[in-house]
């Protein structure tokens, strides 16, 4: 076990709360193996109804994955240990979407990239005030992994391409809004709701609805229409091109910020996103994005970007290729290619 996620059963209901607070709770290897081994020994346990998934101090719900540990395994072991820890952590998230109790995820705070893979899988999401969502990763040349393939490209419109390749934040109004979270619970209610569904874990959809609010008008709503028809193309250039015959400043800003990402990595999303949509179950999804991860891992956009973005902070990366138009189908091929049958990915 590790003291960085906290295990605990009150009554009949498990609780896992995350305890990196100086890392705004980014998962390690060996949270996801505790978080892994608590939820099966609860599916097992006829005592345990439900389970509560939240955060101890800080303004973080899940920043991620430990994005150092993949950076220098990157760099100094080939990604093997970098490998493992992606192999692992989407076991969890595979379990947690196919596990059997309800689980409720309280995102009060920041949810990004591997928090976002903890987070959806479960059946109640309770956004509040402090949420702040997103998917970032085409900033550090990785993708938009943890299952973001299936949820992202379920959003509806073209929401989830968008939140892929911009990285856009959501705040919890917005992520009701979209259907990311299922409530919206003022931050001080949230004692309460733990509180109760402990009590009464059979009442959890109850209780969650009785201390809901509602959120404040979503921004993002107003720009859906925009959306859908500047990011309808799964091609990328196709998008860029869409924007930049749009004079608004709000076309401006999008295609500002997508210069700034990693042209290898938006290409790899939409191909992901649009893979995705037709898959039948979630394990194939995993498996899918696993072999993106095991490539692009130790491809150079991705120690490049974590670099500029994470290390240095200059925002200055270099990618490799530079343009969209030097990220080709047969690259693409090359990321999304099955492994040697010995190391494809297998639910747990």
């Amino acid at each position: 076990m590790t003291d960085e996620v906290n295990i605990h059963t009150h009554g009949r209901t498990g609780h896992i709360s995350l305890n990196r607070p100086k890392a705004l709770h980014a998962l390690t290897l060996d949270m996801c193996h505790a978080m892994s081994a608590a939820l099966s020994g609860w599916a097992d346990d006829d005592e345990i109804e439900a389970v509560i998934l939240d955060h101890a101090e800080g303004r973080g719900f899940c920043a991620g994955g430990d994005i150092n540990l993949l950076r220098h395994s990157a760099l100094n072991d080939g990604g093997n240990s970098g490998r493992e820890f992606f192999h692992d952590e989407y076991q969890l998230n595979h379990q947690m979407m196919t596990y059997e109790k309800p689980i409720v995820a309280f995102m009060d705070g920041i949810t990004m990239g591997g928090g976002v893979g903890i987070a959806l899988p479960c059946k109640y999401r309770v956004a509040t005030e402090n949420t702040r969502f997103a998917m970032p990763e085409t900033g550090i040349g990785l993708f938009p992994d943890v299952g973001g393939g299936w949820h992202l490209s379920r959003l509806g419109g073209r929401l989830g391409q968008f939140l892929a390749l911009t990285g856009a934040r959501l705040d919890g109004a917005e992520c009701h809004f979209a259907g990311i979270a299922t409530h919206y619970i003022p931050a001080e209610k949230l004692a309460e709701a733990k509180a109760r569904i402990t009590e009464h874990p059979g009442r959890i959809a109850g209780i969650l609805s009785e201390l809901s609010v509602t959120p404040p008008e979503p921004r993002i709503e107003a720009n859906c229409e925009r959306i859908n028809r500047h990011f309808a193309s799964d091609r990328y250039e196709d998008i860029l091109a869409s924007l930049e015959a749009d004079d608004s400043d709000w076309a401006a800003k999008e295609l500002a910020t997508l210069r700034t990402k990693s042209p290898q990595t938006c290409k790899v999303a939409l191909r992901q996103l649009a893979e995705s949509e037709k898959l039948d179950s979630f394990a194939d999804n995993m498996r899918m994005e696993y072999r993106i991860a095991s490539r692009v891992l130790t491809r150079p956009d991705f120690a490049e970007g974590v670099r500029a973005v994470i290390v240095d902070k200059t925002n200055d990366p270099h990618w490799d290729p530079a343009t969209p138009e030097g990220v080709s189908e047969e690259l693409l091929d090359s990321i999304f290619a099955p492994l040697p049958a010995d190391e494809e990915w297998k639910p747990l």
